[in-house]
C-alpha cells in the first residue's frame, strides 16, 4: 500500500466531479487500500479519491474508536436521509479548519464494496455525517461551500499564511550547502 498526497484547499482539482467506477478490479481495490492507508496515516475518519487527485467514485470511512472497521464505498448513493442538524466538521484537505454544517443524522447508502458486490447500509451520527462529507468530495464540493463567502475568504487567507510559515520553516531547517 502507498500513502498518497492529499490535495489542500483551494486546489482546483478538489472541484473535479468524480467519474463512476465501471468495474471493480485490482486497480480499484489498490486505490481503496491506498486511501485507507492515507486516511489512517493522516489521522482521518474518511477520505474520497478526489482528495488524492484520483477522480473516481471511491470513498473510505472508519469512525470506529479503534480505527479497525474500515468501510469502502464504491459508486455510493444516498437513497434516504433524515433528522438534519448542525454538526462541526473538519477535513483533511483543510487542515485545522472546523465549521458547523447541516447534515442528515441518518442515511441509507447503496454502494459496491471492495469486492465489487452491491450492498446497502444504514449509518447514523458521525458515520452518516462522514459519508455525506466524503460523497460531497465526489461531486467537487467541500464543507466550506456551505459557509458564507466571507468565511471562505478568511479560511483561504489563514491556510495560505500557514503554508507560507511551513515553507519558511522548512527552508530554515534545510540550509543550502556552501560551495
Amino acid at each position: 500500500m502507498t500513502k498518497l498526497a492529499i490535495l489542500e484547499y483551494p486546489d482546483p482539482r478538489l472541484r473535479t466531479k468524480a467519474a463512476p467506477v465501471a468495474a471493480v478490479d485490482a486497480t480499484v481495490r489498490r486505490l481503496a487500500d491506498d486511501l485507507l492507508e492515507t486516511m489512517y496515516g493522516s489521522r482521518g475518519i474518511g477520505l474520497a479519491a478526489t482528495q488524492v487527485d484520483v477522480h473516481r467514485r471511491v470513498v473510505v470511512v472508519d469512525v470506529s474508536p479503534e480505527h479497525d472497521r474500515p468501510v469502502v464505498l464504491i459508486n455510493p448513493q444516498i437513497i434516504a436521509s433524515e433528522s438534519h442538524k448542525l454538526c462541526e466538521e473538519g477535513c483533511l484537505s483543510l487542515p485545522g479548519i472546523y465549521a458547523n454544517v447541516e447534515r442528515a443524522q441518518k442515511v441509507r447508502v447503496r454502494a459496491q464494496g471492495r469486492d465489487g458486490s452491491p450492498f446497502e447500509m444504514d449509518a447514523e451520527g458521525l458515520a452518516a455525517i462522514c459519508i455525506q462529507h466524503e460523497m460531497d468530495h465526489l461531486e467537487g464540493r467541500l464543507f466550506v461551500d456551505y459557509l458564507s463567502e466571507l468565511k471562505r475568504q478568511l479560511i483561504r487567507r489563514r491556510l495560505a499564511k500557514e503554508r507560507r510559515q511551513r515553507s519558511v520553516s522548512s527552508e530554515v531547517r534545510s540550509p543550502a550547502s556552501a560551495t
